[in-house]
């Protein structure tokens, strides 16, 4: 039963690591129940890991808007929220890989 449990504390505690080193850095955090999130780490206390999760939020309320450059089409923006994760329900964390590729310098003439 205690090597069950120094088991778990080990797969926790690396967790834990991993999550002090991509602190501040925008990642994807993979649950226990199958679902995946990808947020900022903004902190850690204890148990948990505190993420800023990106929500898109949708605005319909176009004719308020002065902008007549959108033609009626509703505005979009991202808005983050702080959201406790228990350590106990992650199996993994990674760096969120962005597509693009900065070129090389100098740069060809």
């Amino acid at each position: 039963m205690n090597s069950y449990r120094d088991m778990c504390n080990n797969e926790i505690n690396k967790l834990y690591n991993k999550c002090e080193e991509l602190m501040n850095y925008h990642v994807i955090l993979k649950m226990k129940d199958g679902s995946m999130l990808d947020g900022i780490i903004e902190d850690m206390d204890g148990d948990n890991v505190i993420v800023l999760v990106g929500e898109d939020i949708v605005d319909n309320n176009c004719e308020k808007q002065k902008n007549k450059r959108q033609h009626g089409f509703p505005s979009r923006y991202r808005m983050y929220r702080r959201r406790p994760i228990p350590l106990v329900s992650l199996i993994g964390l990674s760096l969120l890989a962005y597509p693009y590729i900065a070129p090389p310098y100098p740069y060809p003439y």
